[in-house]
């Protein structure tokens, strides 16, 4: 059973973690590169528009994952 320390800080991290995704949704459109990146793979054709954000799921995943790895320990 974890001790109500290790979930109080468990909380913390997660709270920051929503609270930098919550400012990044807000400030998402003043960033005018999140989404358009070299990479990210856009289609535009007569009635079909296709748009899969490949580089910039990358980079975010990268972000995560070093962002994760730094609160691990």
């Amino acid at each position: 059973m974890p001790s109500f320390g290790s979930l109080g800080k468990f909380l913390i991290i997660f709270g920051i973690c929503l609270a930098v995704i919550g400012l990044i949704l807000i400030l998402g459109d003043k960033i005018p590169w999140i989404g358009r990146l070299p990479g990210d793979i856009y289609i535009k054709r007569d009635k079909f528009t296709f748009y899969f954000p490949l580089m910039t799921s990358i980079i975010i995943s990268l972000l995560l994952t070093l962002l994760f790895a730094l609160f691990r320990k």
